[in-house]
């Protein structure tokens, strides 16, 4: 076997190699993917309740709650970034990086300062190379979140709202995640977390259906029952926001895998065909050399006779 043939054997079973791995893990995020959205679908319904029991307390009484009151002159914001943690995924982390660098630059623009909070390795990479400020950030749980998970994230950015701007908090609460639409569509969404637009609420209960606001009767009072209800608001829009974050995960990482195995296949068939020409070349050139060694002694013994 000659020297060519020897090279592309080795690319062939080098690429081989990776189609194998590139194939397994588009069959465990394709998995994945399933329990994902059963865990979306599950979490929404409560997170909307919640969010219309926030709504109906919050009109339903004259109470001015420092969460559900939008500051006079706001002057600092805080944005929740969710990226991934490991890679593999295509344009996942870069899109919600690219979204959240976006509300970053207008919120600055309205003269407000920015406090960065991070969810994933990759965005915590992302910013430190870059030698960008994080207020703070969370690691290891990107791909199967759970509620303690978003509890923890939550806690510091409750404080952060609850705290005087004078004293280092914020006036709002931005979070940038990726929403998932589809197995093929998923877009990375910024939305006001808080304080809790109740026009915008209504409006989007408005298109979903037409539903009759609960009336309650509070003890001890409105703000006291805010103050109970407004951490598991929080706390609940953060879980579905990492829920829809790691399904789209795992399907732009299926959908990334699957374009490797297709390329992989490709290529696999480009060098056998490369193979199969320079053995062919190997072959032909064999065979010239005995005719013209059969040819060379055929003349030198008419030549002798």
């Amino acid at each position: 076997m000659g020297a060519q043939v020897r090279i592309y054997k080795r690319r062939i079973r080098s690429v081989s190699a990776t189609k194998k791995i590139t194939k397994a893990m588009e069959m465990i995020s394709a998995s994945r993917i399933v329990k994902a959205q059963r865990q979306v679908a599950a979490s929404t319904p409560y997170a909307d309740e919640l969010t219309r029991a926030v709504t109906a307390v919050a009109t339903g009484s004259d109470t001015r709650h420092p969460l559900t009151t939008e500051a006079e002159k706001p002057t600092r914001a805080a944005v929740l970034l969710i990226t991934s943690d490991r890679g593999l995924a295509g344009g996942y982390s870069s899109n919600a990086i690219k979204a959240a660098d976006r509300v970053t630059e207008r919120l600055r623009e309205q003269g407000k300062e920015v406090d960065t909070y991070i969810v994933g390795r990759k965005g915590v990479s992302y910013y430190s190379f870059r030698d960008r400020k994080i207020a703070r950030s969370w690691t290891g749980f990107t791909d199967r979140p759970s509620y303690a998970d978003a509890k923890a994230v939550a806690g510091p950015l409750i404080e952060a709202v609850q705290t005087e701007t004078s004293e280092g908090g914020v006036d709002e609460l931005h979070i940038v995640f990726t929403e998932f639409v589809s197995m093929m569509t998923q877009n990375p969404v910024g939305k006001l977390l808080l304080p809790l637009s109740l026009d915008e609420v209504e409006e989007e209960a408005g298109k979903k259906e037409q539903r009759v606001r609960p009336l309650y009767d509070f003890e001890p009072s409105a703000e006291d029952v805010l103050d109970a209800l407004l951490p598991r608001y929080v706390e609940s829009r953060i879980y579905n926001a990492l829920l829809q974050s790691a399904a789209s995960e795992h399907a732009a990482r299926r959908r990334a895998m699957k374009s490797a195995t297709d390329n992989a296949e490709e290529l696999i068939k480009s060098l056998t065909r490369l193979a199969n020409q320079a053995r062919q070349a190997d072959i032909t050139q064999e065979i010239s050399e005995i005719v013209g060694g059969a040819s060379a002694l055929a003349d030198a013994s008419a030549g002798s006779d």
